[in-house]
């Protein structure tokens, strides 16, 4: 056997020794969403349609058996997942556990700003007005290096310093669980449309971004992640 041909197979075969299913919800509605404000590192509370996307979510996912549960440390993405674990009756994990890992790209000077405007603000210098404009012509990465350069402050996370810490994230998974294994991860729009553009770009979340509540479903390997369902209601 030649040997990249040999690399290949144990790079299958590592894969089918350890496959974790991961359930990747979006939070709940919050107010700063009503508000069309960005929201990051920023937090603000769930709102009671928010509440009842959690609740949805947790019926959806009633039955299934949770080897674990991670959420964003933010005040939204931990309700959530708590709410989801309420309602859940086949696994003993009832409490999320919460980590700066998995929270939403860092605005920096847009934390709470006008969504229009913001998209006004960071496409200025390439012409363009609206994120509409902007991901038709830029990936999500490309954007958040642009946001960054738009930042008068460089608070904001470029690409390369949110996908470290993105990354750190899906590793902690891999390090903590292991073959068929059912994980619950409560997290962010932009981070989840970001991960399927990255993974499976097919699915265009660009356009198409994860409803509050909506349910990606992932196959995490110890090299890579599938994405076998995206922005759901339903499984």
């Amino acid at each position: 056997m030649k040997k990249k041909d040999f690399k290949r197979l144990l790079k299958w075969i590592g894969e089918k020794i350890m496959t974790i299913n991961v359930y990747l919800v979006r939070h709940g509605q919050t107010m700063f969403n009503v508000f069309n404000r960005m929201q990051g590192w920023a937090d603000s509370p769930l709102t009671t349609k928010g509440k009842e996307d959690a609740k949805k979510a947790g019926k959806v996912l009633e039955d299934i058996h949770f080897d674990g549960a991670y959420s964003s440390d933010t005040m939204r993405a931990y309700q959530t997942c708590q709410s989801i674990l309420d309602f859940n009756q086949a696994s003993g994990v009832k409490v999320p556990q919460a980590s700066s890992y998995f929270r939403e790209q860092n605005y920096g000077f847009f934390e709470g700003y006008d969504v229009v405007q913001t998209w006004r603000m960071v496409g200025y210098a390439k012409g363009l007005t609206t994120f509409k404009e902007l991901s038709a012509t830029y990936s999500l990465d490309e954007i958040k290096d642009l946001m960054f350069q738009a930042d008068p402050f460089k608070v904001c996370e470029d690409c390369q310093n949110y996908w470290q810490r993105i990354d750190a994230g899906w590793d902690l998974i891999r390090q903590n669980h292991y073959e068929g294994q059912n994980i619950l991860v409560v997290a962010h729009s932009n981070s989840i449309a970001s991960l399927v553009q990255k993974y499976a770009p097919e699915y265009k979340p660009a356009q198409n971004y994860p409803s509050n509540g909506a349910i990606t479903q992932l196959q995490v390997t110890p090299e890579t992640i599938i994405v076998t369902k995206y922005n759901q209601l339903s499984i």
